[in-house]
Formats: structure tokens, C-alpha cells, sequence
């Protein structure tokens, strides 16, 4: 009560001229609405990571689910109990809080006009972690989505810290916000637990080379950096925060409250003026929290590191076809550079050559031990890679940046005819992607729904569910001279579909690999097909099935065309194939024209369906 009663006085003292009180309870009341108001004010709000409606879950408490955090027994309900114990803890020279509390101490000292020279010079750990910490620049670092990586598929995001320009990013480190995954929990309830909340989701602060290993080199994954907006003092309330979050918890949900959200919490620590937590989120994917700090103003520069991946594919694209081959060879043999097939290039093309057999070397031993025979390759293609003059320099083609895409939800409106019935339909997507969408700033060949709605009526019927994607995963990994991807694919849900002579609803799973390959802006493919289904018009629970699809897609432009047919074999007996075609339009950013027909068959008896849509994307 004592420490309550001096931040009251204290309060009243230090934010206003002090008026001539008629009495001291005048004077405590005052107080009292002054402090009340300094427990509501932005920063403490976000230096206790209150939520203020951005989340259905915890609203009105800290997102903090851990009791050391908290100074009061009431810290994580209550900003004001919080304040007040706060007060009381970092107020006494030569505290211990202080030195667990430094972006606090600094709220309070501010408020209240607090004069202590050295407030932390009896905290040697903290001092120490924080002449380690760079804080000249803080980046936000955008992994994109990486074919064939179901995780990566919405990208990732985390902060950089950097020190002097002079360093680069050699001494930079990375702060990343993520899940503690238990090993052992198969997919199901390593999916189950992510949704519901139970893992316990943590800061870490580590080297940023170890994440450019880690994403560019190991994950193929471009990284786009985005230099932020924040001036000295805002970088320091970033960096005292984070040390105030060290083996702090968090429940880490996948779809809201993961790594993208706690970093746009902690920005809003160093810039609490820009709103950037208000407003409902009922997803937080990786390319919103750019598109979020770009709305704010907070985007000052953008730089693209393209990966390993890329990087051999820039070369590979200045060689023609005989060159690449012998390329691939070269990364095998090098002394095959003395050979009259090697002779026969310009020396400019042998360069390349064999500075593409040596990327390519580098990139397919990338994840392993270091082996002498693949050091003495390297070392003689680098030799005769640097004996070869240099070819005029091709400016890399950086891709569109992802925060330019398309947004993340769809809804769409369908006219279409089925033989001779018209219908009418609706969609909903609550997430993400699919093949034909604009590819602006997404990675070509990668689909990832799910919960895709559609209800349809026709002018016999009213609305019924006509498909429902709980999840609907396709990756389109291009095979080339150089790298050999399986490509797959994974849709489960509902879908309705002739059986036994009437159209009815029927759940699924289907799955299976395939191969992929890249003809200018052309994609071939084909897939094996594994089914398991489960409908009413069958007697058994569950009936299986095997097949297989192939098709095209043709990207020109922002628009998109594919053709494809696929058909499977049931075990009792029956069997169904599909040809469809799908042209794509985008009209703008997030609107679209979409042209569908599919030819529908069961054991011969074939319909034919046409469906226009035009499709809007928001968030």
C-alpha cells in the first residue's frame, strides 16, 4: 500500500504542474485517474502484450502465459495491479527487478521523471547481453514459401538486428518466434495440438547467418529483407523488450497468435503510435504482417537474397541444352574441361559451365559432411571456372515481392450450366492459393486450401453443398538436368459425385507422387492417384481406390491456363475419370475471371459442365 500511495503521489507530481489540492483526498484521487490512465496508455499496454480485440481469444489480458512475467498475482487480468507492482519492484535504487524489467524501468522513469545516473549498473548480465546486441537497423525477414515443404508453404517471418553497415549481416542476429514442437506427436496430433493452442511457443535471439543457412541454402526458400522504419530510441525499446521475454511463454496457435503475430507485438513495443495491433485478426499469415507494416509506414527498403536454388537456375538459363548436360557431367569428371567437346564452347560459356557444375556440386552436397572428393572437384572447377574470362554480367530478375500478391481469403459467384440445367454457385476460401490464381508474388506450381466452400443451386434444388476442401495441397517441383524433385499432391474433404446413378455427397482422401518438368512457361505433369472414400450409396465403409492424373499448366503473363484429365479404379468395380479445363484472368490485384469446363464420367455415362466465375481475394 505504501508503494501503491508513492506512484500515486508520484504520478501527480511528475505529469502535471501540481494545482493547489482543496485536500489530500483531492489530491490521491487525482492521482489515482492519472496512474489508472498511464496502466491504459499504448506502450504499457504493449510492453504487457495486453490484447485489445486483435484476437478472439484473451481479450482484455496479456497474450503472456507465463506467471513470471507477471509482477502481480493479478498482472496478467489487471494492467493497473500490474503498474502498481511494477512501481513498487523498479522504484528502490539498486533493485533486482530492474535488471529482469529494463524496457519497464524506462516507461516509469519516463512517466514519473525518475533521476538515477546509472540505474543498471549493478546488473552485469544484462549489461553484457546488451553490448552484444546490435541495434543500428532492425529488419524484418520474409522467408518465402519453398516447393515441396507443406510447413513452408505460407512463408515464415522474423527480425534482424544489425550493427555497423560495415559488418553486413555476419554479426547480425536473428529473432525468431516459434513453436516447442514435442518430436513424438504424430501429424494428426501435431495438427491438433498447433490449432488448439498446445504448444508452448518461445523468443529466440540466434546468430543470422545460422537462418540464412537454415532458409536460403539448406530450405531453397528466397528471403526477402525489409529494412523498418524505426529511428535510436525506438530500436532500444525493441531490444530492452526482448531481454524482459527471455524463456518467457506463449501459447502458439498456428493460425493467429504464431511467429508473425508476436513479431508485429513487438514492433508495437517500439511503435505503439501506429495502430498496428488494433483491428480483428482471425488468421495472421507470414505476408499480411508485411502488407501490415507496410500500411503503417514502417517499410523503409526491401532487398531480395535469392537461394541456392535460384542462383543455379540463373546460370542453368544461360546455357543451351548440349552446354547444361555437359555441364552436369563436368560437376562429375572436371577433367573433362580438356576434352574437344568442352574445347568447342567460347571460352565465355565454359565459364559458366563451369561455374554452374560447381554451384551445382555445392548445392546437392549442401546438407551433407564434408567429403574430400567433392572438395577436390570444387576446388578445380573454382580454378578453372577463375582461368576463363568472364562473360558480359546478366542482371539478376528479381521476382515481384510476395506482399504484392493477391490477398489471402475468396469469396466467388458462378453461373454455369450442367447438360441443360443451370446453376448458380458460391465459394468461400478461407485460405490461400491455388494453381490458377494470380501468380504475383506467389511461387509457381505450389497450392495450398483449405476450407474451400462451395454451395450450389439450380432451379429445381435449393443451395447445397456441392464441394468442401478441408485441405488441398498440390506441389509442382519442375524436374531439369540438374535436380530430380517428386512432386505430390494431398486433397482431403467433400465432394459430390455420381454413385449408383445419382449425383451425392461422398468424403474423401486422396493423395499420390508425381513428376513435373518446366518448357518456358509450360509445366507438365502427371500423378498417381490413391483414394480412400467413404459414401452412402456403398455398402462398405470405406472403399479404395487407384488411378492417375496428367495435365499442363501454361502460365502467360499474370494469367493462367491448364488442361488435365485424371481417373481411378474403385474396388467394387466402378470407376470414374475427369477432363477439365481452367482459364484464369486476373482483372486486377484481387479480382478475377475464371472459366471452367469439366467433363464429368462414371462407367460411360458422361456429363458435361460450364461455370463462369468471377472471383474477389481480401483479408
Amino acid at each position: 500500500m505504501f508503494f501503491r500511495i508513492t506512484l500515486l503521489l508520484s504520478l501527480g507530481m511528475a505529469m502535471v504542474a501540481p494545482p493547489v489540492w482543496s485536500n489530500h483526498v483531492d489530491q490521491e484521487a487525482f492521482a489515482e485517474a492519472l496512474a489508472e490512465s498511464l496502466a491504459e496508455s499504448p506502450r504499457w499496454l504493449a510492453l504487457l502484450h495486453v490484447n485489445r480485440g486483435t484476437t478472439l481469444r484473451s481479450r482484455g489480458r496479456s497474450y503472456v502465459a507465463d506467471q513470471n512475467f507477471f509482477l502481480s498475482a493479478d498482472g496478467r487480468h489487471d494492467p493497473y495491479a500490474e503498474l502498481v507492482a511494477t512501481h513498487e519492484a523498479l522504484k528502490p535504487e539498486g533493485s533486482e527487478a530492474r535488471c529482469a524489467y529494463p524496457a519497464r524501468y524506462r516507461f516509469l522513469s519516463e512517466a514519473l521523471g525518475w533521476q538515477h545516473d546509472a540505474p543498471f549498473e549493478h546488473c552485469s548480465e544484462y549489461l553484457e547481453w546488451r553490448a552484444l546486441m546490435p541495434d543500428e537497423r532492425v529488419v524484418l525477414v520474409f522467408p518465402a514459401a519453398y516447393l515441396n515443404s507443406p510447413s513452408s508453404m505460407f512463408g515464415h517471418t522474423l527480425l534482424r538486428l544489425d550493427g555497423d553497415e560495415s559488418d553486413g549481416v555476419w554479426l547480425s542476429q536473428a529473432i525468431n518466434f516459434g513453436a516447442e514442437v514435442d518430436a513424438s506427436d504424430n501429424s494428426v496430433f501435431y495438427i491438433y495440438r498447433g490449432l488448439a493452442g498446445g504448444y508452448p511457443g518461445y523468443f529466440s535471439i540466434v546468430p543470422y547467418v545460422t537462418k540464412i543457412q537454415d532458409y536460403a541454402h539448406l530450405e531453397n526458400r528466397d528471403m526477402w529483407e525489409y529494412t523498418l522504419a524505426l529511428d535510436a530510441e525506438q530500436r532500444q525499446w525493441l531490444v530492452e523488450h526482448l531481454w524482459e521475454l527471455r524463456d518467457i511463454r506463449f501459447d502458439y496457435y498456428f493460425l493467429d497468435e504464431n511467429c508473425s503475430f508476436r513479431l508485429l507485438e513487438l514492433i508495437d513495443v517500439a511503435r505503439p503510435d501506429t495502430g498496428l495491433m488494433e483491428g480483428m485478426r482471425l488468421t495472421e499469415v507470414p505476408v499480411n504482417t508485411v502488407r501490415a507494416l507496410e500500411d503503417a509506414g514502417l517499410l523503409a527498403s526491401r532487398v531480395y537474397r535469392p537461394s541456392k536454388a535460384v542462383e543455379l537456375d540463373r546460370l542453368v538459363a544461360q546455357l543451351p541444352a548440349d552446354a547444361r548436360r555437359l555441364a552436369r557431367r563436368l560437376a562429375d569428371s572436371p577433367e573433362l574441361s580438356a576434352s574437344d567437346e568442352f574445347q568447342a564452347f567460347a571460352p565465355q560459356t565454359q565459364r559458366i559451365m563451369a561455374q554452374t557444375a560447381y554451384e551445382y556440386l555445392r548445392f546437392i552436397h549442401r546438407k551433407r559432411e564434408r567429403d574430400a572428393e567433392v572438395a577436390r572437384r570444387s576446388l578445380a572447377l573454382l580454378r578453372l571456372a577463375n582461368s576463363l574470362p568472364a562473360p558480359d554480367p546478366v542482371p539478376p530478375i528479381e521476382p515481384e515481392a510476395p506482399e504484392l500478391g493477391h490477398a489471402t481469403k475468396l469469396v466467388a459467384a458462378s453461373y454455369g450450366q450442367r447438360e441443360n440445367n443451370e446453376f448458380g454457385e458460391i465459394q468461400f476460401r478461407y485460405t490461400y492459393h491455388d494453381w490458377f490464381d494470380n501468380s504475383t508474388g506467389f511461387l509457381r506450381g505450389a497450392q495450398i486450401e483449405a476450407l474451400n466452400l462451395r454451395l450450389r443451386s439450380t432451379e429445381s434444388g435449393p443451395l447445397k453443398l456441392e464441394r468442401l476442401d478441408v485441405v488441398n495441397i498440390r506441389s509442382l517441383a519442375p524436374r531439369s538436368t540438374f535436380v530430380k524433385p517428386v512432386s505430390w499432391f494431398v486433397n482431403g474433404g467433400i465432394e459430390r459425385v455420381q454413385a449408383e446413378g445419382r449425383y451425392g455427397l461422398s468424403r474423401y482422401v486422396e493423395a499420390g507422387p508425381g513428376l513435373a518438368w518446366q518448357a518456358g512457361p509450360v509445366t507438365p505433369y502427371a500423378f498417381l492417384l490413391a483414394r480412400v472414400e467413404n459414401n452412402s450409396a456403398w455398402d462398405p465403409l470405406i472403399t479404395s481406390a487407384a488411378g492417375a492424373s496428367a495435365g499442363l499448366l501454361w502460365h502467360f503473363g499474370h494469367a493462367t491456363f491448364g488442361a488435365g484429365g485424371s481417373g481411378y479404379y474403385l474396388t467394387n468395380d466402378e470407376y470414374r475419370h475427369r477432363a477439365q479445363a481452367t482459364l484464369n484472368v486476373p482483372v486486377s490485384r484481387n479480382n478475377a475471371l475464371r472459366l471452367d469446363l469439366e467433363r464429368l464420367a462414371v462407367r460411360g455415362d458422361a456429363d458435361t459442365e460450364f461455370r463462369i466465375s468471377w472471383r474477389y481475394h481480401f483479408d
